[in-house]
């Protein structure tokens, strides 16, 4: 199967399951932004990499913009145009789409359709609830609700006509039914982490030899994008009132853009904190910045739990380190750092109180600790085999390509389409 795997934003285990297909025999064309800043995979062939696997930077030529409107729709009609004259060239058999922006991925959607392209949706954000929560902010009710309809629509037509779907949790299953559609086509595989690249490494390590202070501190680390769905404050909160409870805290920050900088300069008032502002880090050096911490930090805002689930989550497990989260009880993510023992509480100034009391405590107790982290790490093996995940990607793919029509001319039904409406025709015939 030629295949394209098309995740914009380039995270690692998107690209550890390109290398799995490429590695089962198929070929695999891996697709990114070079433009989009976030903590990346490894985005270009090794030595050990298969033959059949390549790896595709796209740049629009346009400057992304993510917080300007007329800025960003310039870059995704520019990024659209660059990854279908891509298209082209390669011609896939079947392409996946992930994390690639609402608008561009409409474009593309079109294009799909008029050349009977099959795709697979891999749906890891519910863009239309996000781009609703920034139109409530910038515009009159009014207009900010007739926005939010028409981008809903766009979104569940995108979903409608992918050949197959497939979503991180079942909370966008039940989204797709509100927003009546049908849901035949939609298969849930829950994010992961890669578990041969992020390995539980000592605290002591050359990374941090670089980047951090040798004395004897409380390492809290956030590392990751700092966008809308995020409060960068509350990582202030948490260490001003860490260090107020006398706990010899430092945070370690690796961001970039709008988040970090109003990070930077919250922190700014008070140049005597201890503070470590960096940007984002290579990919070989993550397993070493992760494994430097003592804690390892997420943030979620109320707003955002209903279309995000933090996928910095699975790589905190994978790090074998405790996990700390200031977000909504109700997001699949803080289900799995409750079962790997850590700690979640509201992202407000009372989940930063039972953070400092949980800190203080496992300060207190350092084989409890261990622990935690040793807990995470045993719950990462035990769900990120990348075998089984990558079974489940094939069998998806292989759902998706259309099957060969009888009659000439006849432009194939996604294949979502022919099950249901095959599934009518078997309970006809029963009724007859």
């Amino acid at each position: 199967m030629r295949l394209q795997v098309h995740d914009f934003s380039g995270h690692p285990f998107q690209a550890e399951l390109s290398r799995e297909l490429a590695a089962r025999g198929h070929s695999v064309d891996h697709v990114y932004s070079a433009q989009y800043s976030s903590g990346k995979g490894v985005l270009e062939r090794t030595p050990q990499d298969p033959a059949l696997l390549g790896f595709s930077p796209l740049d629009s030529g346009q400057p992304f913009r993510k917080y300007s409107a007329l800025g960003r729709l310039r870059f995704e009609q520019a990024y659209a145009r660059t990854w279908l004259e891509h298209n082209q060239r390669t011609a896939p058999e079947c392409i996946v789409a992930c994390n690639v922006p609402l608008l561009a991925l409409e474009q593309f959607r079109r294009a799909a359709a008029r050349r009977n392209q099959p795709w697979l949706l891999w749906h890891q954000d519910l863009f239309s609830n996000a781009i609703s929560e920034e139109l409530a902010r910038r515009l009159p009710a009014p207009l900010a609700g007739s926005g939010s309809a028409l981008v809903r629509r766009i979104e569940a037509g995108i979903v409608r006509s992918a050949s197959q779907a497939v979503v991180i949790g079942e909370e966008f299953r039940l989204a797709y039914r509100r927003w009546g559609l049908d849901t035949g086509h939609v298969t849930v595989i829950p994010n992961w982490a890669p578990l041969a690249e992020i390995v539980p490494r000592p605290r002591g390590n050359a990374w941090a030899a670089v980047h951090l202070p040798g004395e004897p501190e409380l390492r809290l680390l956030y590392a990751g994008t700092l966008g809308r769905k995020h409060n960068p404050l509350l990582l202030a909160d948490l260490l001003r009132s860490a260090l107020a409870a006398g706990l010899p805290a430092r945070l370690i920050v690796a961001s970039e853009g709008e988040g970090i900088e109003m990070l930077r300069a919250d922190l700014m008032q008070d140049p005597d904190l201890p503070v470590t502002l960096l940007p984002f880090q290579p990919a070989a050096d993550l397993p070493d910045m992760l494994g430097s911490a003592d804690v390892l930090v997420t943030i979620l805002e109320p707003g955002a739990s209903r279309f995000s689930i933090p996928s910095k989550v699975m790589s905190s497990l994978a790090a074998g380190r405790p996990i700390l989260g200031l977000m909504p009880e109700d997001n699949p993510a803080a289900a799995d750092i409750l079962e790997a023992k850590g700690y979640v509480g509201p992202p407000t100034e009372f989940g930063v109180a039972g953070a400092v009391a949980w800190l203080r405590n496992l300060t207190r107790d350092p084989s409890a600790a261990q622990e935690l982290g040793a807990r995470g790490r045993e719950l990462a093996e035990s769900r990120f085999g990348i075998v089984p995940i990558a079974d489940r990607f094939e069998e998806v793919l292989r759902r998706a390509l259309p099957e060969t029509d009888p009659v000439p001319g006849r432009r194939p039904r996604p294949a979502h389409a022919r099950t249901t409406r095959g599934a009518r025709r078997k309970q006809q015939n029963a009724a007859a």
